[in-house]
């Protein structure tokens, strides 16, 4: 049996020590005061075993790491229907690029672009009674935890700042490819870019991509189809232009969000959940990155 926990906590121990850290996400005002220095992880193995160090009992905004939850559960409210309005290539630009949505006539690259995310926050936003409570229901039961909620300030800052976002969306909207309003579209979008989460949750929450579509608790949420390609999308394009470092140096399908939130998974295996909120210049946790890293390597464990 490997020993996760010895594994975590090395890889903690050496996280406190380095310097370079990297840097907060300060263009989200609300982010701009988070402690550089917090760190933790969680593991969770495929017989539902625990594995915690560090600061991963520590609530943080998981930012772009939602874009797979909406994902999910818009996948499983119209299926396929989903691919006529999104593509599912790397876009090989920064998150929130607009060159590539005018050129392709308004079909964005893939669902975790800022542009793609949005249009999946319209499908929600059309098939949801209430989208915001529906959806958080949503993330609750997948991590099985109610105390999971959209944290308002960080909303709130992201609508104050969010530029390039009604920039996209008004282009989507100009495309044809945005059914609802525009501001009713970003309100939810910046509230589930908001969701206030920490290592353990988050761990939880993506279990059903390690588990063939089915959570913690046994419930199916997605069919085996359906997290095959979620995964794939995770693999090719979680990192935005820095997916293929990370598919070369970790070798698992993951996401990140500019929070410093990570979580990454060995399908059957194991499902991780990383938090160092010193970003790289990508955009990506930059200890998160480097504990992923190590944890492949001391394991032996990737997709390939």
């Amino acid at each position: 049996m490997i020993g996760y926990q010895n594994i975590i906590d090395n890889i903690a121990k050496a996280a406190k020590k380095n310097k370079d850290k990297g840097k907060i996400a300060s263009y989200i005002p609300e982010l701009a005061s988070i402690d550089i220095n917090k760190f933790g992880i969680h593991l969770i193995d495929a017989d539902n075993n625990n594995f915690s160090t560090g600061d991963a009992l520590e609530g943080f905004s998981i930012q772009s790491v939602s874009k797979v939850l909406s994902l999910a559960h818009s996948f499983g409210l119209v299926g396929n229907d989903l691919w006529k309005r999104i593509d599912v290539e790397p876009s090989g630009d920064p998150f929130n690029h607009l060159s590539l949505l005018e050129l392709e006539n308004g079909i964005p690259r893939n669902p975790f672009i800022n542009a793609g995310a949005i249009v999946v926050a319209d499908i929600l936003v059309s098939h949801l009674k209430n989208p915001k409570k529906d959806f958080l229901n949503f993330v609750q039961k997948l991590a099985n935890d109610k105390t999971i909620r959209y944290n308002e300030k960080v909303a709130l800052s992201e609508k104050k700042t969010g530029f390039r976002n009604y920039a996209a969306a008004n282009l989507l909207k100009s495309y044809g490819n945005l059914i609802n309003d525009v501001d009713t579209v970003l309100d939810f979008y910046f509230h589930q870019c908001a969701l206030e989460m920490n290592c353990k949750q988050l761990a939880s929450a993506f279990f059903i991509f390690m588990n063939h579509g089915k959570c913690q608790r046994g419930k199916s949420y997605l069919n085996i189809n359906q997290v095959k390609r979620i995964n794939a999308l995770m693999l090719t394009c979680g990192f935005y232009d820095e997916a293929g470092e990370f598919a070369f140096e970790v070798g698992l399908p993951g996401k990140s969000g500019v929070g410093g939130g990570i979580v990454a998974l060995l399908p059957n295996t194991y499902c991780i959940a990383t938090w160092s909120p010193g970003l790289n210049p990508k955009g990506n946790s930059k200890l998160g990155m480097a504990a992923l890293e190590e944890l492949t390597t001391r394991t032996g464990h990737s997709i390939f």
